[in-house]
């Protein structure tokens, strides 16, 4: 950590002291297809760089994967090699564990609760108290979709039982507990590796939102999903902070509008979700929506997840205070 501090000083510096070229070009690393209907994510990114290329800040969107992979892209925004980048909440959790927050399963009651703690509650400034001495500041936090819900490849989910003998992809370690605790196994896949995963068996599903399995083609092998509501779906949006800091005053103006633009138009998006769970019947994918009783017992299976160390109780204690209830 100390060197990627020093890494950091010195191209701060040297961005400071050119910060006439801090925006001949703004980078933004996509996260997903260009794709308004179908993406939370794009939209926000499409929006933002739509309001810098009004305001007179060149912006260009470059492609999933054109830049490298998520960690290639931390890396660079790091380092102030890289501007802008959609990428995953873990990204920042190597940082400090505080962002882990928003995965706690069954925390969160809406979307609405989720802004308030982060806006309102300080929790992103909170967050950024500790990122920003790393070279990363988190300038947004951006609805995929509604709560992530249980798909698979291998039968109706409609109870904690049902998950027994399931092989989930897992983001990382934790959510292995997570599979643990209600019964089933986890691997960690990349995302790139997710389809061949599926239909070879070394992984029998995943947990994301509804739009996912039809922005990415998964419906072929995917063939059953229960509305679990099982934690809020979210991306980020993280820039270099050298960067940010090396903007004029007017440039910084411009960019902290253009995020406000973008935040709108998410949740804006957001509210067009409904219909996504339609289509996926439509493709041929089962849904089983989860009674009240179901989902008590799947929150009562979760409980080891906040007693992991994932996030310190503290820090829950941090984020329901934020939530302001």
């Amino acid at each position: 950590m100390k060197y990627k501090k020093q890494i950091f000083g010195a191209v701060m510096s040297a961005l400071l002291a050119f910060s006439a070229t801090a925006t001949a070009e703004v980078k933004i690393a996509l996260d997903s297809p260009q794709n308004l209907q179908g993406s939370g994510s794009y939209v926000w990114a499409h929006t933002f760089s739509t309001y810098l290329n009004d305001k007179g800040m060149k912006a260009e969107e470059y492609q999933r994967g054109a830049l490298g992979g998520d960690d290639e892209l931390f890396d660079q925004v790091s380092q102030g090699l890289l501007e802008v980048s959609m990428s995953p909440l873990n990204i920042v959790g190597s940082i400090d564990n505080l962002i882990y927050g928003l995965r706690l399963p069954y925390f969160f009651e809406n979307s609405a609760e989720v802004d308030h703690a982060l806006y309102e509650g300080g929790m992103l400034a909170k967050i950024n108290e500790k990122t920003t001495d790393a070279g990363v500041r988190v300038l947004a936090v951006n609805h995929v979709g509604h709560a992530t819900g249980i798909f698979n490849t291998k039968r109706p989910v409609n109870s904690v039982k049902d998950m027994e003998g399931l092989r989930m992809r897992a983001l990382d370690e934790s959510q292995i507990e997570l599979y643990k605790a209600w019964g089933a196994t986890g691997t960690i896949v990349s995302w790139a590796e997710v389809p061949n995963a599926l239909q070879t068996g070394v992984a029998d599903g995943y947990l994301n939102p509804a739009f996912v399995p039809l922005l990415f083609g998964h419906t072929d092998f995917i063939k059953f999903y229960t509305e679990a509501a099982i934690s809020p779906s979210l991306r980020i949006t993280i820039v270099s902070e050298a960067w940010y800091q090396g903007l004029s005053d007017d440039e910084r103006k411009i960019v902290d509008d253009a995020t406000a633009a973008a935040n709108k138009a998410n949740r804006e998006w957001l509210k067009t979700q409904d219909a996504v769970v339609k289509k996926l019947e439509e493709a041929g994918v089962t849904v089983s929506v989860m009674g009240q009783a179901e989902r008590d017992a799947f929150r009562k299976a979760s409980a080891p997840a906040y007693e992991s160390g994932l996030i310190s109780d503290e820090q829950i204690a941090a984020w329901e205070a934020a939530k302001g209830k």
